[in-house]
């Protein structure tokens, strides 16, 4: 009981819209009263007869319930109180002039009403009133400003100039954060005219000076505007933690006048967006049409059964052999038809796809964690070759349109079983009879957000406290968005022709001890130590995208194709088939994929 009596009391003191309205037509009132004395004081120079101030009670109730009125009415009540600027203090005036002007009103068209009454005290009132509520609301701020200041917040370089910094710095002021701006860099070439001039208050300042300011201004933390581009993000941050800033956030416009801050984050950082994503290619080419999608409850196909309803397809058709994940997709689009099916099954495929009769199959469904497919072989074999053989075989047997067949930077000189079932796949995606087909194969590296990245790991190991364990020092890997590696995906599709190998452009490569440092410092609280582990097997230090320089250009940079690779079917066919009932794989693997070097303790 004495513990809910503490917190009844704690309760009492703190902030609320209503307390602030009832101290402000409190003070409001009180204050309007002293004006109104002032005004008669003024008027007759210290010596009021009595005889005017017959009706003086009945003159502030009419004065002040109307003054009160229009304060209301120009949300003057609304107001938080420590943001109180110029713009308040207009709608301040204005709400004097109209309830002056009314009173007026009422003294003219009644003229016997308060006589005697002298009309000067009207203007005279007025000019003391704007300025008792004025002073009054800006007097709290000034208190409220120097008392923050006295408070240990972190001093804040704001970084960039945009529409939304001075609303960034209101909200960084207004909220209840630890943050204090104390200067802007304009580090936009459109800004620089910006440089010496003053935002709320705050000095911008050229980006070479950030060094003096962090150590004249005691600056621990920064803020960088959300709008940058990712490339000059990147480059901001690495500037900023080579000088020793450790904190640092981004800010975003939720709504029109209310800035945000967020915490960085590792996809901020390592994102790359696409220049030339063409949604406008996307859209004609799936709007309208009927989808299936294999894996459709996996990183990647869930995303791209995602993105496929957004540019209008008129019906999806999601297989997956995870009842799980096939459930969690189909709470996102209880539109689509969902088929438990499992791709080795082809008599199930060949019965959905007659029935269905899409326009386009997206295959996505594979095994895709290296690791487990060199411990698995012979199921990494049969559910990556044999179950994408039956998809293929299957769409082209039904006269589907276009097939697209998602693959991956890891079939590029493979070391690993799983880059090379997903070279012979593509292998067979270039040589099968199409028929009435088009077909074609897309090939990107790891994205950001799926399953399989390192990154979940990183974080899930980050909040256990450590340590990050890293297989080599020297590992690197390519990274993009999911949705936009599947939006590259589609506008491939797009434009394919058939029997096209699309690369994706995944930008520059990244070491995975620097992805490993950079979590450290966005997410850890505390240091945390990197283990090495060595290579798992299969485990390449470097992936690639291109078997050899033959590519070719297409309308788009991010998009390329690679050079095709001549394999006669029958043998072809006649090679899988020997692959799926061999005790010897690794031998059929190097022979139908030469380029493969498998890992030794696999041989």
């Amino acid at each position: 009981m004495a513990s809910i009596d503490k917190n009844s009391k704690l309760t009492l003191f703190l902030p609320s819209s209503s307390k602030r309205i009832t101290f402000f037509l409190i003070t409001d009132i009180f204050l309007s009263v002293m004006s109104l004395y002032g005004a008669y004081l003024l008027r007759f120079n210290f010596l009021i007869p009595s005889t005017f101030l017959t009706h003086f009670l009945q003159i502030a109730i009419v004065l002040i319930t109307i003054k009160v009125l229009f304060l209301f009415l120009f949300k003057n009540y609304s107001i938080i109180w420590r943001f109180y600027g110029l713009n308040d203090a207009k709608k301040l005036v204005l709400a004097h002039l109209a309830a002056y002007f009314v009173f007026s009103l009422i003294i003219i068209l009644l003229p016997d009403l308060f006589s005697p009454f002298p009309r000067s005290v009207v203007l005279i009132d007025m000019a003391l009133s704007i300025i008792l509520l004025g002073e009054l609301r800006f007097t709290k701020r000034l208190i409220l400003d120097r008392t923050s200041q006295r408070i240990q917040y972190k001093q804040t370089l704001i970084i960039g100039i945009s529409s939304n910094t001075a609303n960034l710095i209101k909200s960084t002021l207004e909220s209840v954060i630890e943050y204090t701006p104390v200067g802007i860099i304009a580090i936009q070439n459109k800004n620089s005219n910006m440089i010496g001039s003053y935002i709320s208050n705050l000095k911008v300042s050229r980006p070479q000076e950030i060094p003096d300011l962090i150590k004249s201004k005691n600056i621990t933390a920064a803020i960088i505007d959300g709008s940058l581009p990712r490339d000059q993000l990147r480059e901001t941050y690495k500037f900023l933690t080579n000088l020793g800033i450790q904190d640092i956030k981004r800010s975003s416009l939720l709504t029109e006048g209310s800035g945000n801050i967020t915490s960085l984050s590792i996809e901020d950082l390592l994102a790359r967006h696409p220049k030339d994503l063409d949604t406008q290619t996307i859209e004609e080419f799936i709007k309208g049409k009927k989808v299936l999608i294999t894996g459709a409850g996996g990183s990647i196909g869930s995303e791209i059964s995602l993105q496929c309803a957004h540019f209008g397809a008129q019906r999806l058709i999601l297989i997956d052999h995870s009842e799980y994940n096939l459930y969690q997709i189909g709470e996102k689009l209880p539109n689509a038809t969902l088929r438990l099916c499992n791709i080795l099954d082809r008599i199930a495929l060949d019965s959905i796809i007659e029935l269905e009769k899409p326009d386009i199959v997206i295959h996505a469904a594979a095994y895709k964690h290296v690791p487990l497919c060199e411990a698995n072989i012979q199921s990494a074999i049969m559910n990556n070759v044999q179950g994408s053989r039956n998809v293929i075989d299957s769409a082209i047997a039904h006269d589907v349109p276009k097939i697209v067949i998602i693959s991956t930077d890891k079939a590029v000189r493979p070391t690993n079983v799983m880059g090379t079932t997903k070279r012979i796949v593509e292998l067979y995606a270039q040589n099968v009879d199409p028929k009435n087909s088009e077909i074609a194969a897309v090939r990107f590296g790891n994205v950001l957000g799926s399953s399989g990245s390192v990154i979940p790991k990183f974080k899930a190991q980050l909040e256990s406290g450590g340590p990050i364990t890293l297989t080599h020092p020297d590992i690197t890997r390519y990274f993009m968005l999911i949705s936009e590696a599947c939006q590259l995906v589609l506008q491939a599709a797009a434009i394919a022709k058939g029997k096209e190998l699309f690369i994706l452009d995944m930008g520059e490569p990244v070491k995975i001890i620097d992805l490993a440092r950079t979590m450290i410092k966005l997410y850890a609280t505390n240091d945390v130590e990197i283990v090495m582990t060595g290579l798992r097997p299969g485990e390449k230090l470097y992936e690639e995208l291109l078997i050899d320089d033959s590519e070719q250009k297409t309308s788009y940079t991010s998009i390329m194709i690679a050079g095709s690779t001549h394999y006669p079917i029958e043998q072809l066919n006649h090679d899988i088939k020997s692959l799926l009932t061999t005790h010897e794989p690794i031998s059929l693997l190097k022979k139908i994929v030469p380029e493969f070097t498998p890992d030794v303790s696999n041989a």
